[in-house]
């Protein structure tokens, strides 16, 4: 016989020993001890055996008869309101982009100066690059949620 069978059939025999007796021992204080070996005034625990779980059966799938139905007009009445919620976010996020591109304008054409301490006026290069950088994340913005809502509404129809 192979080793490693004798092995598994050694730790089958033996399975059973790993089950050990508990035992409650509380002393004259009221410290509770637990202990595997038994000791005077000590009372055995007789403790049940832990719930098992089932092993998971097939899920459940939902035929066609089970899955619930919507009658046809009341589901035209919500994609006609789907559609109109999406037409009216569509509006107010091209305004907002239109508004975005004339802060980008301003942005852009102003140039961020400051005084030094000689009275000589400076530019502010970092600060303009910074305000123009915001303004066109802006603008990018509106335009990539245009193109979204787009394409929810070309989905829609």
């Amino acid at each position: 016989m192979k080793l490693r069978h004798l092995f598994v059939l050694f730790c089958m025999c033996h399975a059973g020993w790993a089950h050990a007796e508990i035992y409650k021992y509380v002393d004259s204080q009221g410290h509770v001890t637990y202990s595997s070996t038994p000791m005077r005034g000590a009372k055995k625990l007789h403790l049940e055996g832990l719930p098992t779980m089932l092993p998971p059966g097939r899920p459940h799938t939902v035929s066609e008869s089970e899955f619930p139905r919507v009658n046809e007009e009341t589901q035209r009445s919500r994609d006609n309101t789907r559609r109109k919620i999406l037409e009216d976010e569509l509006a107010a996020e091209q305004k907002q982009l239109e508004e975005a591109k004339q802060k980008l304008q301003i942005a852009q054409d102003t140039p961020q100066v400051y005084r030094g301490k000689d009275g000589k006026t400076y530019r502010n290069v970092v600060q303009y690059e910074e305000n123009v950088k915001a303004a066109q994340d802006e603008v990018s913005l509106h335009e990539k949620n245009i193109q979204a809502l787009d394409t929810e509404l070309s989905h829609t129809q």
